[in-house]
């Protein structure tokens, strides 16, 4: 069966295509008849390449910034992305697409729905964006990560099929113990995971940055700052004391090591992509959510559903010059930190990597799945 996985962006929009990709594999017995279709500028050929993945990049844009100029160069790349993907599929022939969000997969399904070739739009998110609202029009299903009450009648209610959030299996197959051995972490310290998405987040380095000695002092951390503020950074990390300097781990980002990471970690502060989601509880991680403010209400609303469920505190955008107190709070609370966790898991979908996966194959065979 020859399908296609388009989306991209950012890491969450890219892993749960990788994450069903792995099913597929193991269905299939090698990679050769799935092609994922992502953007060709970003990090989007560098994480699915490390995921065994044929890829190919298009033109993609956005709508919803931009003064109108960038508005009409926009509207020409997502024109411009439709005809490279109407040639791609034409060549490829698959099946089915699944789209995982993300602007660049709105070519690629208005492409495949001219061919009439079938669509499954998948939204990480609890809330959809402006493309995922668009492509669910077009699509035979609409597989969600969260229950329907979160996303409200944003989506086709005959459509939808709730199933979670997939992640990667590696994510699944490591103990705290080994990855904190192979990061170089001491076992007899709590450990602070320090994440801003795929690129990073300069809000959130300053504001480790500024209470550094401060956090050393309670806890050891893992900061995977992105490649622009790596720089400076490390020049923070050489001006501290040799024995504070040892409990800070920085990296621009990590890609095999980032399962490792996650285990390690007994707490995160993270932006609110759609990635915490899924991999935060898979591994039942507690959270400090610092929602990106530019980027719609996408991520409020996720980080909102995980404060709810009792596995993770909010603190918006501006009012990081609280992270240290929150973070010495979390930290010296071991039952509260448990209990986060515990809720956490609650939140985990083992089967909807396997259940996307199932759902894909159907609507490529024509296959009525109910929603």
């Amino acid at each position: 069966m020859r399908l296609v996985i388009t989306g991209g962006g950012t890491g969450g929009h890219v892993y749960p295509g990788l994450a069903v990709a792995q099913v597929l594999e193991n269905a299939h017995r090698g990679l050769g008849e799935v092609l994922f279709i992502g953007g060709q500028k970003g990090m989007d050929a560098e994480l699915v390449s490390r995921g065994g993945l044929a890829f190919m990049g298009i033109w993609a844009g956005g709508l919803r910034d931009g003064s109108l100029g960038s508005l009409f160069l926009n509207i020409g790349k997502i024109v411009g992305g439709m005809i490279q993907a109407f040639f791609i599929l034409g060549r490829f022939r698959p099946q089915a697409i699944m789209a995982t969000g993300g602007y660049v997969s709105v070519p690629v399904v208005l492409a495949g729905w001219v061919r009439g070739i079938p669509s499954m739009v998948y939204l990480p998110d609890v809330e959809p964006g402006l493309a995922v609202r668009l492509l669910a029009r077009f699509a035979r299903r609409v597989a969600v990560s969260s229950p329907r009450p979160v996303y409200g009648g944003l989506l086709p209610p005959d459509k939808v099929v709730e199933t979670g959030y997939p992640v990667r299996r590696e994510l699944l197959l490591v103990d705290k113990a080994s990855a904190r051995e192979r990061l170089g972490l001491d076992p007899s310290l709590k450990t602070l995971l320090v994440l801003g998405g795929s690129r990073g987040s300069h809000s959130i380095n300053e504001a480790v940055a500024q209470a550094l000695p401060q956090l050393l002092s309670i806890c050891q951390v893992v900061h995977l700052c992105g490649v622009t503020d790596e720089g400076w950074l490390s020049g923070q990390r050489q001006a501290l004391e040799e024995g504070l300097r040892a409990r800070y781990h920085i990296y621009s980002y990590l890609h095999e090591g980032m399962a490792d990471a996650l285990v390690a970690a007994d707490l995160a502060v993270s932006r609110a992509g759609a990635s915490v989601l899924g991999e935060f509880p898979a591994v039942g991680l507690p959270s400090i959510l610092v929602p990106y403010p530019y980027a719609g209400k996408h991520q409020g609303r996720n980080a909102d559903f995980i404060v709810k469920a009792g596995a993770a505190v909010r603190l918006d955008d501006g009012a990081l010059h609280g992270l240290l107190p929150q973070v010495e709070q979390l930290l010296r609370d071991e039952a509260g930190l448990d209990n986060m966790s515990r809720c956490a898991r609650r939140l985990f979908r083992p089967e909807a990597a396997e259940s996307l996966a199932g759902l894909l194959k159907a609507v490529g065979e024509g296959i009525n799945v109910h929603a």
